[in-house]
Protein backbone atom coordinates (compact mmCIF):
# COMPACT_ATOMS: atom_id res chain seq x y z
CA UNK A 1 0.00 0.00 0.00
CA UNK A 2 1.09 3.55 -1.06
CA UNK A 3 3.43 4.91 2.58
CA UNK A 4 2.43 8.39 1.21
CA UNK A 5 -1.36 8.53 1.50
CA UNK A 6 -1.33 7.27 5.02
CA UNK A 7 1.15 9.65 5.94
CA UNK A 8 -1.38 12.36 3.51
CA UNK A 9 -3.70 11.10 6.14
CA UNK A 10 -2.11 11.03 9.40
CA UNK A 11 -3.98 14.55 10.99
CA UNK A 12 -7.24 13.30 10.50
CA UNK A 13 -6.72 9.95 11.34
CA UNK A 14 -4.93 11.15 14.85
CA UNK A 15 -7.74 13.22 14.93
CA UNK A 16 -10.40 10.43 15.04
CA UNK A 17 -8.20 8.15 17.57
CA UNK A 18 -7.82 11.03 19.86
CA UNK A 19 -10.99 11.83 20.53
CA UNK A 20 -12.05 8.41 20.84
CA UNK A 21 -9.46 7.38 23.09
CA UNK A 22 -8.92 10.56 25.20
CA UNK A 23 -5.23 10.13 25.38
CA UNK A 24 -2.83 11.06 22.49
CA UNK A 25 0.24 8.63 23.62
CA UNK A 26 -2.45 5.75 22.79
CA UNK A 27 -3.80 7.73 19.45
CA UNK A 28 0.11 7.43 18.26
CA UNK A 29 0.78 3.68 19.67
CA UNK A 30 -2.98 3.21 17.73
CA UNK A 31 -1.54 4.87 14.36
CA UNK A 32 1.27 2.83 14.81
CA UNK A 33 -0.17 -0.49 14.83
CA UNK A 34 -2.70 0.84 11.62
CA UNK A 35 0.32 1.80 10.05
CA UNK A 36 1.74 -2.16 10.15
CA UNK A 37 -1.46 -3.68 9.18
CA UNK A 38 -1.98 -0.92 6.02
CA UNK A 39 1.31 -1.25 4.61
CA UNK A 40 0.55 -5.51 4.54
CA UNK A 41 -2.72 -5.13 2.85
CA UNK A 42 -3.06 -6.57 -0.98
CA UNK A 43 -3.56 -2.73 -2.53
CA UNK A 44 -5.52 -4.66 -5.41
CA UNK A 45 -8.21 -5.29 -2.65
CA UNK A 46 -8.36 -1.50 -0.89
CA UNK A 47 -10.94 0.55 -2.98
CA UNK A 48 -10.23 3.48 -0.95
CA UNK A 49 -7.22 3.46 1.03
CA UNK A 50 -8.47 6.54 3.22
CA UNK A 51 -11.39 4.74 4.10
CA UNK A 52 -9.27 1.56 4.56
CA UNK A 53 -6.77 3.92 7.36
CA UNK A 54 -10.18 5.43 9.45
CA UNK A 55 -11.65 1.59 9.18
CA UNK A 56 -8.10 -0.13 11.16
CA UNK A 57 -7.51 3.00 13.34
CA UNK A 58 -11.74 3.06 14.02
CA UNK A 59 -11.49 -0.73 15.01
CA UNK A 60 -8.11 -0.98 16.73
CA UNK A 61 -9.86 2.22 18.81
CA UNK A 62 -12.96 -0.14 19.86
CA UNK A 63 -10.53 -2.63 20.97
CA UNK A 64 -8.53 -0.32 23.38
CA UNK A 65 -11.73 1.31 24.44
CA UNK A 66 -13.35 -1.91 25.35
CA UNK A 67 -10.24 -3.00 27.29
CA UNK A 68 -9.46 0.55 28.82
CA UNK A 69 -13.22 0.33 30.81
CA UNK A 70 -12.35 -1.99 33.72
CA UNK A 71 -9.12 0.72 33.94
CA UNK A 72 -10.90 3.78 34.18
CA UNK A 73 -13.08 2.06 36.87
CA UNK A 74 -10.00 1.67 39.24
CA UNK A 75 -8.43 5.12 38.43
CA UNK A 76 -8.09 6.79 41.58
CA UNK A 77 -9.86 10.26 41.77
CA UNK A 78 -11.20 11.82 38.62
CA UNK A 79 -9.99 10.90 34.86
CA UNK A 80 -9.46 13.34 32.92
CA UNK A 81 -7.79 13.19 29.20
CA UNK A 82 -4.37 13.50 28.13
CA UNK A 83 -3.95 17.00 27.29
CA UNK A 84 -2.90 18.26 23.78
CA UNK A 85 -2.46 21.58 22.05
CA UNK A 86 -4.61 22.69 19.93
CA UNK A 87 -2.55 23.86 17.08
CA UNK A 88 -1.69 19.91 17.64
CA UNK A 89 -5.08 18.94 16.52
CA UNK A 90 -6.81 20.72 14.04
CA UNK A 91 -5.74 23.75 11.38
CA UNK A 92 -7.40 27.03 12.24
CA UNK A 93 -10.32 26.45 9.67
CA UNK A 94 -11.53 23.64 11.66
CA UNK A 95 -15.87 23.63 11.83
CA UNK A 96 -16.89 24.75 15.86
CA UNK A 97 -18.40 21.47 15.96
CA UNK A 98 -14.62 20.11 15.50
CA UNK A 99 -13.33 22.32 18.05
CA UNK A 100 -15.83 21.49 20.84
CA UNK A 101 -15.58 18.35 20.31
CA UNK A 102 -11.78 18.40 21.60
CA UNK A 103 -11.98 20.08 24.87
CA UNK A 104 -11.23 18.37 27.98
CA UNK A 105 -15.29 18.50 29.18
CA UNK A 106 -16.83 16.63 26.22
CA UNK A 107 -14.24 14.07 25.81
CA UNK A 108 -15.22 13.48 29.63
CA UNK A 109 -19.16 13.75 28.77
CA UNK A 110 -18.34 10.92 25.64
CA UNK A 111 -17.35 8.78 28.48
CA UNK A 112 -21.26 8.17 29.48
CA UNK A 113 -21.27 6.53 25.48
CA UNK A 114 -20.39 2.63 24.49
CA UNK A 115 -17.70 2.67 22.28
CA UNK A 116 -19.82 1.81 19.39
CA UNK A 117 -21.47 4.91 19.95
CA UNK A 118 -18.67 6.97 20.32
CA UNK A 119 -17.70 5.94 17.16
CA UNK A 120 -20.69 6.68 15.38
CA UNK A 121 -21.17 9.91 17.25
CA UNK A 122 -17.97 10.90 16.23
CA UNK A 123 -17.83 10.09 13.13
CA UNK A 124 -21.24 11.10 11.89
CA UNK A 125 -21.35 14.59 13.53
CA UNK A 126 -17.71 15.87 14.20
CA UNK A 127 -16.24 14.21 10.61
CA UNK A 128 -19.29 14.02 8.28
CA UNK A 129 -19.31 10.41 6.88
CA UNK A 130 -22.68 9.14 6.03
CA UNK A 131 -24.81 6.32 7.73
CA UNK A 132 -23.39 3.95 4.60
CA UNK A 133 -19.44 4.56 5.39
CA UNK A 134 -19.93 4.04 9.25
CA UNK A 135 -21.56 0.98 8.51
CA UNK A 136 -18.68 -0.33 6.22
CA UNK A 137 -16.05 0.69 9.08
CA UNK A 138 -17.93 -0.67 11.80
CA UNK A 139 -19.42 -3.90 10.13
CA UNK A 140 -22.88 -3.03 10.81
CA UNK A 141 -25.96 -1.75 9.02
CA UNK A 142 -26.88 1.59 8.04
CA UNK A 143 -29.80 1.08 10.69
CA UNK A 144 -27.63 0.42 13.21
CA UNK A 145 -25.63 2.81 12.59
CA UNK A 146 -29.06 5.58 12.79
CA UNK A 147 -29.56 3.78 15.98
CA UNK A 148 -26.50 4.51 17.64
CA UNK A 149 -26.35 8.04 16.77
CA UNK A 150 -29.55 8.48 18.21
CA UNK A 151 -28.98 7.11 21.09
CA UNK A 152 -25.45 8.82 21.84
CA UNK A 153 -27.13 12.59 20.95
CA UNK A 154 -29.85 11.60 23.36
CA UNK A 155 -26.88 10.70 26.18
CA UNK A 156 -24.97 14.01 25.37
CA UNK A 157 -28.33 15.89 25.08
CA UNK A 158 -27.60 16.86 28.94
CA UNK A 159 -24.49 18.62 30.15
CA UNK A 160 -22.95 19.45 27.04
CA UNK A 161 -20.47 22.36 27.45
CA UNK A 162 -21.36 25.70 25.43
CA UNK A 163 -18.98 27.98 24.82
CA UNK A 164 -19.15 31.99 24.21
CA UNK A 165 -17.43 34.42 23.02
CA UNK A 166 -14.30 34.53 21.00
CA UNK A 167 -10.57 33.13 21.70
CA UNK A 168 -9.42 36.36 22.11
CA UNK A 169 -11.48 37.17 24.83
CA UNK A 170 -11.69 33.72 26.58
CA UNK A 171 -7.37 33.91 26.53
CA UNK A 172 -8.28 37.50 28.23
CA UNK A 173 -10.33 35.68 30.80
CA UNK A 174 -7.12 33.14 31.20
CA UNK A 175 -4.83 36.13 31.76
CA UNK A 176 -7.15 37.64 34.19
CA UNK A 177 -7.06 34.30 35.68
CA UNK A 178 -3.91 33.87 36.02
CA UNK A 179 -2.93 37.15 37.59
CA UNK A 180 -5.47 36.50 40.29
CA UNK A 181 -4.19 33.40 41.25
CA UNK A 182 -0.53 34.38 40.92
CA UNK A 183 -1.37 36.60 43.88
CA UNK A 184 -3.98 34.67 45.69
CA UNK A 185 -6.65 37.15 44.85
CA UNK A 186 -9.65 35.66 46.15
CA UNK A 187 -12.64 38.76 45.27
CA UNK A 188 -10.84 38.69 41.84
CA UNK A 189 -11.02 35.05 41.42
CA UNK A 190 -14.04 34.93 43.05
CA UNK A 191 -15.32 37.59 40.22
CA UNK A 192 -14.30 35.57 37.31
CA UNK A 193 -16.01 32.38 38.70
CA UNK A 194 -19.63 31.06 38.07
CA UNK A 195 -21.70 30.54 40.96
CA UNK A 196 -21.80 27.00 40.01
CA UNK A 197 -18.27 26.62 38.60
CA UNK A 198 -16.66 22.94 39.19
CA UNK A 199 -13.47 22.05 39.60
CA UNK A 200 -11.89 18.32 38.55
CA UNK A 201 -7.52 17.33 39.16
CA UNK A 202 -6.34 14.62 37.93
CA UNK A 203 -3.39 12.92 39.95
CA UNK A 204 -4.01 9.59 39.01
CA UNK A 205 -2.96 8.67 42.06
CA UNK A 206 0.80 9.72 41.25
CA UNK A 207 0.19 13.69 42.14
CA UNK A 208 -1.85 15.05 45.41
CA UNK A 209 -4.82 15.99 43.89
CA UNK A 210 -8.43 16.24 45.16
CA UNK A 211 -10.01 13.22 44.77
CA UNK A 212 -13.52 14.49 44.75
CA UNK A 213 -14.86 17.39 42.15
CA UNK A 214 -15.17 20.92 43.91
CA UNK A 215 -18.17 22.20 43.44
CA UNK A 216 -19.45 26.11 43.78
CA UNK A 217 -17.67 29.35 43.41
CA UNK A 218 -16.51 29.37 47.37
CA UNK A 219 -15.07 26.01 47.53
CA UNK A 220 -13.12 26.25 44.16
CA UNK A 221 -11.97 30.42 45.74
CA UNK A 222 -10.83 28.70 48.81
CA UNK A 223 -8.91 26.03 47.35
CA UNK A 224 -7.13 27.88 44.73
CA UNK A 225 -6.14 30.76 47.63
CA UNK A 226 -4.76 27.51 49.69
CA UNK A 227 -2.47 26.33 47.05
CA UNK A 228 -1.03 30.18 47.17
CA UNK A 229 -0.57 30.25 50.34
CA UNK A 230 1.04 26.99 50.44
CA UNK A 231 3.16 27.64 47.69
CA UNK A 232 4.13 31.60 49.87
CA UNK A 233 4.88 28.96 52.85
CA UNK A 234 7.42 26.83 51.39
CA UNK A 235 8.96 29.12 48.47
CA UNK A 236 8.09 27.00 45.68
CA UNK A 237 6.30 30.22 44.30
CA UNK A 238 9.71 31.63 43.95
CA UNK A 239 10.42 29.61 41.13
CA UNK A 240 7.01 28.91 39.68
CA UNK A 241 6.10 30.66 36.48
CA UNK A 242 2.21 30.54 34.71
CA UNK A 243 2.58 31.02 31.06
CA UNK A 244 -1.21 30.91 28.76
CA UNK A 245 -1.52 28.37 25.79
CA UNK A 246 -4.33 27.23 23.75
CA UNK A 247 -5.14 23.44 24.97
CA UNK A 248 -8.04 20.96 23.76
CA UNK A 249 -9.31 24.25 22.33
CA UNK A 250 -9.32 26.37 25.61
CA UNK A 251 -7.24 28.46 26.89
CA UNK A 252 -4.63 27.14 30.00
CA UNK A 253 -2.49 27.77 32.46
CA UNK A 254 0.70 26.05 31.96
CA UNK A 255 2.21 25.88 35.62
CA UNK A 256 5.97 25.19 36.44
CA UNK A 257 8.13 25.07 39.25
CA UNK A 258 11.53 25.50 37.68
CA UNK A 259 11.69 23.78 34.50
CA UNK A 260 9.57 20.77 35.78
CA UNK A 261 5.57 20.98 34.37
CA UNK A 262 3.80 20.69 37.29
CA UNK A 263 0.05 20.86 36.80
CA UNK A 264 -2.15 22.40 33.59
CA UNK A 265 -5.28 24.55 34.40
CA UNK A 266 -7.59 24.29 31.43
CA UNK A 267 -10.32 26.99 32.01
CA UNK A 268 -13.89 26.06 30.10
CA UNK A 269 -15.43 29.81 29.57
CA UNK A 270 -19.69 30.61 29.40
CA UNK A 271 -21.32 33.81 29.13
CA UNK A 272 -18.17 35.79 30.15
CA UNK A 273 -17.58 33.57 33.30
CA UNK A 274 -15.24 30.39 33.96
CA UNK A 275 -17.96 27.45 34.52
CA UNK A 276 -15.07 25.14 34.33
CA UNK A 277 -11.45 23.94 35.57
CA UNK A 278 -9.83 20.71 35.05
CA UNK A 279 -6.54 20.25 36.10
CA UNK A 280 -3.87 17.83 35.14
CA UNK A 281 -1.32 16.30 37.47
CA UNK A 282 -0.81 13.00 36.43
CA UNK A 283 2.89 13.11 35.19
CA UNK A 284 1.83 10.30 32.67
CA UNK A 285 -0.72 12.26 30.92
CA UNK A 286 2.26 15.98 31.24
CA UNK A 287 5.11 14.04 29.49
CA UNK A 288 3.93 14.31 25.95
CA UNK A 289 2.58 17.93 25.97
CA UNK A 290 5.51 19.35 27.69
CA UNK A 291 7.66 17.43 24.60
CA UNK A 292 5.39 19.37 22.85
CA UNK A 293 5.72 22.94 24.99
CA UNK A 294 9.65 22.45 24.53
CA UNK A 295 9.93 21.74 21.15
CA UNK A 296 7.63 25.10 20.32
CA UNK A 297 9.24 27.48 22.70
Amino acid sequence: MDRDIFNADRPRLFSIAYRMLGSASDAEDVLQDAWVRYAAADASTIRSPQAFATTIVTRLCLDRLKSARATREQYVGPWLPEPVLTREMDSPEATLERAESVTLAFLVLLEKLSPEERAVFLLKDVFDYDHAEIGEILGISSANSRQLLHRARTALAQGRPRRAGTPGSRRAMAERFAQAFATGDAAALASMLASDAGMWADGGGKATAARRPLLGREAIVNFLVGIHRIGEASGLIRDASLVIEDVNSEPALILRVGARLESIFVLSVEDDAITGIRVVRNPDKLVRIDRSLTTVH
